[in-house]
């Protein structure tokens, strides 16, 4: 691993995630203690989740040694297993973040990672999980020094970076980190120059406010946001701050920022200890060509996979039901991470 240059120092950056993809990285559900007799569900849903991106691009499914055979029968043969050792699913978040030199090379940063502010214990695998891919694609590794999940940030490819203050100020992930000095982390490690603060994420969202449950970049300068159509819902006031704070700023490019609403599913449904279900279409995976993203079967799906044909023309816009998914606490985008097309930089 480098120890003391970061990414910035050889002109690396975090690529827009519409850019061309070598492969989808998941893993499979694998904590007891939180997916319980709803486990099976769970399966089916990430494999076929898996078996859709793999109709546009490589798939790689990362699962306990001992769930090999299950794992690969569930996903099919155009999915590759690949057994680690890991603590459950979320690979957005303890997977690596891939930075591109934007002339083919490709590197990865390892963060750190204590399962969204402690919120589970047993989480070593997962912590290492993101430095054992890496080192199996003979990828030179940059530490970032601090804990970041893929989740919580999102980039447009040109310098500028989305990310809300609720979950990167918050005191369970960094607190003997300044707001400047995660801001000069995310700058030297993922070659950003604008960082784009948005204040709170869903209302019982466990992650504590991922950006990736409410907003997106989709395309140079335009900003997918989550927008409940109730007035009285305790995230529309959220969102309606947030849009302000979007249309309040400049990109790094100097360019104002159009915002694309796109509705908040209808259903306001539980999980068993009385929390709010999160569900999001923004939480969606922009593949080589298409796009796949959750239904949770509302009256919202419809819409929702209009508005985001419209977001990314030319791209295949697939729905996969992700009622299961969101039980465990997140949605398509937070159960993968992209690859960047290009050869790994040693």
């Amino acid at each position: 691993m480098s120890e003391t240059r970061r990414p910035m120092d050889d002109g690396l950056f975090m690529p827009a995630e519409w850019e061309p993809h070598e492969r989808c990285w998941m893993q499979w559900p694998s904590r007891g203690e939180l997916w319980g007799e709803r486990l099976p569900q769970a399966y089916a849903a990430y494999a076929q989740v898996a078996r859709t991106i793999a109709g546009f691009e490589p798939v790689s499914m990362i699962c306990r040694p001992e769930d090999e055979a299950q794992a690969r029968l569930a996903c099919g043969r155009d999915v590759e297993i690949v057994p680690l050792p890991i603590d459950d699913s979320w690979a957005r978040d303890s997977g690596p973040i891939f930075v591109v030199d934007g002339k083919g090379g490709v590197a990865g940063t390892h963060w750190r990672f204590n399962a969204w502010g402690n919120a589970y214990q047993n989480y070593d695998h997962d912590a290492a999980v993101g430095g054992l891919v890496l080192e199996r694609l003979g990828m030179r590794v940059y530490k970032g020094g601090m804990v970041l999940e893929g989740g919580s940030i999102c980039a447009d490819g040109y310098g500028t970076l989305l990310t809300t203050e609720e979950c990167l100020l918050n005191d369970n992930r960094n607190p003997e980190l300044t707001r400047q000095q995660i801001e000069e982390n995310l700058a030297l490690n993922l070659g950003v120059s604008r960082i784009v603060w948005l204040d709170r994420g869903l209302e019982d969202d466990e992650t504590s406010g991922h950006v990736d449950m409410i907003a997106c970049f989709a395309g140079e300068g335009r900003v997918l946001l989550h927008m409940p159509e109730d007035r009285n819902d305790p995230n529309y006031a959220r969102m309606q701050d947030n849009r302000a704070r979007i249309e309040a700023v400049r990109d790094a490019r100097g360019k104002k920022l159009e915002v694309i609403e796109i509705p908040q599913p209808r259903r306001n449904l539980l999980r068993p200890d009385g929390r709010r279900l999160c569900t999001s279409y923004v939480n969606a995976y922009i593949a080589n060509g298409g796009v796949v993203m959750p239904t949770y079967d509302d009256p919202n799906d419809g819409k929702a996979a209009e508005i985001m044909a419209e977001a990314f023309p030319g791209r295949q816009v697939m729905q996969v039901p992700a009622l299961e998914i969101a039980q465990g606490g997140g949605s398509i985008h937070c159960i993968t991470q992209q690859q960047p097309k290009g050869m790994a930089l040693k």
